[in-house]
């Protein structure tokens, strides 16, 4: 059994899409996954990822390579951000062969479902004319917090080209199996994110900083992978692993390379 990996922006934060191609190709990996929305966060490239110079040298990095642009990211439900300002991610998206976009919600009100929903139609709307099918994550410290909220807002939603996307390791904060994704439509699960981590009591700010610096390579932690090739023996596994103390030591590559060689030996079995 063999599945194809896609490298994220986060495993390898502060790389530019040509430089993020490299990487992935000299680590083994089949397709990239960037970040053509900037969060405007520290550490993130300072370029125009949708710029037609960037998108140029991206297609003659995945020309070059052999390699396949997977999904783009990130596009987040939040009050004070018109989903029309996606349009340029997505138009670049398309342009390097993208299929999939990942999207979360960040809004703090409890009691607005139905602003979520509307705005998750909305952003379904705008990249589907690009062929592209719009995944719905659930960060454990975000508005939707777990996989029965997201599947809540799908179910109301009703798009075409909507999917929820499920993180490992959220997953694990919720104590949820993974074996628990047999229950959603098959046609909703395009890939995975993949990590590890450790059986704790975790707290949000712990769950904050894992996710954003220390995740562990399949294989290190506590995480029961056996049901991801019982239910996807094909699907495409996304590796985002962001470990910053491994990224300062091993830098990029070798931290990509590491990543790689560990989850197939985790589930090309």
């Amino acid at each position: 059994m063999s599945h194809k990996y896609s490298l994220s922006y986060l495993t390898v934060p502060g790389v530019t899409p040509p430089e993020q191609t490299h990487i992935a190709a000299k680590a083994g990996y089949e397709y990239v996954s960037y970040r053509l929305f900037h969060l405007g966060v520290a550490g993130e490239p300072d370029i125009d990822p949708t710029s037609p110079q960037i998108i140029r040298e991206t297609r003659q990095a995945l020309a070059d390579t052999g390699l396949q642009c997977f999904d783009i990211e990130l596009m987040r439900i939040v009050r004070d951000l018109d989903p029309r300002q996606f349009l340029p991610a997505f138009e670049a998206g398309a342009a390097l062969g993208a299929t999939q976009v990942i999207c979360s919600a960040w809004t703090d009100v409890r009691n607005d479902r139905a602003y979520i929903v509307e705005t998750f139609a909305e952003i379904c709307d705008l990249a589907a004319p690009f062929g592209l099918t719009v995944n719905l994550e659930f960060p454990a410290f975000s508005r939707l917090t777990t996989l029965e909220e997201v599947l809540e807002i799908l179910e109301r939603t009703e798009r075409r080209n909507q999917g929820v996307l499920v993180d490992t390791l959220y997953m694990h904060f919720n104590k949820a199996p993974l074996l628990a994704l047999e229950r959603v439509p098959p046609e909703w699960i395009n890939f995975l994110h993949i990590c590890d981590a450790e059986d704790l009591a975790y707290t949000k700010e712990d769950m904050i900083h894992i996710a954003r610096d220390a995740r562990l390579y399949p294989g290190e932690g506590a995480i029961d992978f056996w049901s991801v090739n019982y239910l996807f023996p094909d699907l495409p596994l996304s590796i985002e692993l962001p470990h910053a103390a491994r990224m300062a030591e091993f830098g990029p590559e070798k931290h990509a390379r590491n990543c790689i060689e560990a989850a197939r030996s985790v589930f090309d079995v």
